[in-house]
């Protein structure tokens, strides 16, 4: 029923690419972050709840059609339908039934809640396709109440210094998330351009966030000591960032979770926070779906496929490369004049 490509996965009998890794004809994306959703295609699917990013992001002229979570289509024999992923809003697994067999491509997903977007749901399939980001075991997070107390904490402390914090995630997704966890009786909020126009569509679609002020629409001299500003990792270092004076940075970020990698990106915190699945929630996911077949894909493929068949599971790697620190800050998200 599916197949990698030089493309991405296809569907031989539906004729369609999901998350292809170039322009095609159809494609059925899990989420609007552009390494899943590509400029360019023709022909999206999407559900319903990634509209407002999606038509943020994606060219003018393609064709868009949107699934409700659950909804099922046709296409070409092959039933498709959406199911909630819970990495970012909108987010979801492709669940493809064909002659019988179901297969299911999870995307980016996370296990823990987060108020922005609607929790990941298992899909019983035969074929799980899963990313593998943080497929090892020195990846496993901490609950999504403590590290948000320690943000807030972290910023109670820099006011009381007279500094601004700089919480740097990237534009979509990670950002909100964050916006959703900030205690809002410490001081004003504000954001990047490229955060606020992905708050922006997250609000459209009808999710209830603090109020932020857009930094570039800040005029004169200003007073940032006190304020929390939400900007993305490519502002760090950069003349964007001197208008705000005294300043204490912070990455929210899944990689904090290894020693050395906020001494490497110059930060003064680190806050693990990841929009993706650590070691247990992969494995978890895994026996909840439970699948005759799992491809490991985007991420320590290798280790968790050598896992899997170790521990009784049918299990192959489809690629080796991996992502890097930093992929997952989604670079192409801050695209947006720095004023």
């Amino acid at each position: 029923m599916l197949r990698p490509t030089s493309s991405g996965l296809y569907c031989d009998a539906g004729d369609f690419y999901v998350d292809p890794t170039r322009p095609v004809d159809r494609a059925v994306v899990t989420h609007a972050h552009s390494d899943h959703a590509r400029w360019g295609c023709r022909r999206y699917l999407a559900a319903a709840a990634s509209e407002h990013l999606l038509r943020m992001r994606i060219n003018d002229d393609a064709e868009f059609q949107f699934l409700h979570y659950g909804e099922s289509i046709s296409i070409g024999g092959v039933r498709v339908s959406l199911h909630p992923a819970g990495h970012m809003l909108g987010s979801a697994q492709v669940r493809l039934e064909h002659r019988g067999k179901i297969a299911v491509v999870t995307g980016d997903y996370k296990l823990q809640r987060d108020p922005t977007c609607q929790a990941w749901e298992p899909v019983r399939c035969h074929l799980l396709v899963t990313e593998t980001t943080f497929g090892l075991p020195i990846y496993r997070w901490p609950s999504p109440e403590s590290v948000r107390d320690e943000i807030n904490a972290w910023w109670r402390r820099c006011r009381e210094e007279g500094k601004c914090c700089v919480l740097y995630g990237y534009a979509v997704g990670k950002s909100q998330s964050l916006l959703a966890g900030l205690d809002t009786s410490l001081g004003e909020i504000y954001t990047h351009g490229a955060v606020e126009k992905g708050t922006q569509a997250y609000r459209d679609t009808g999710v209830d966030l603090p109020e932020t002020r857009y930094v570039g629409s800040m005029q004169g001299k200003r007073d940032w000591s006190g304020a929390m500003v939400i900007a993305v990792p490519s502002a760090h270092g950069s003349t964007w960032m001197r208008r705000f004076g005294r300043v204490s940075t912070a990455m929210a970020s899944g990689w904090m979770a290894v020693r050395g990698s906020r001494r490497r990106r110059a930060m003064d915190r680190g806050f693990v926070v990841s929009d993706h699945v650590d070691w247990q929630s992969l494995l978890v996911a895994v026996d909840q779906s439970d699948p005759e077949t799992v491809w490991a894909t985007h991420g320590y493929t290798a280790a968790v496929a050598r896992y899997l068949n170790e521990n009784g599971r049918k299990a192959d790697a489809l690629d080796s490369g991996g992502r890097r620190e930093g992929d997952e800050d989604a670079a192409a998200d801050a695209a947006e004049p720095a004023s």
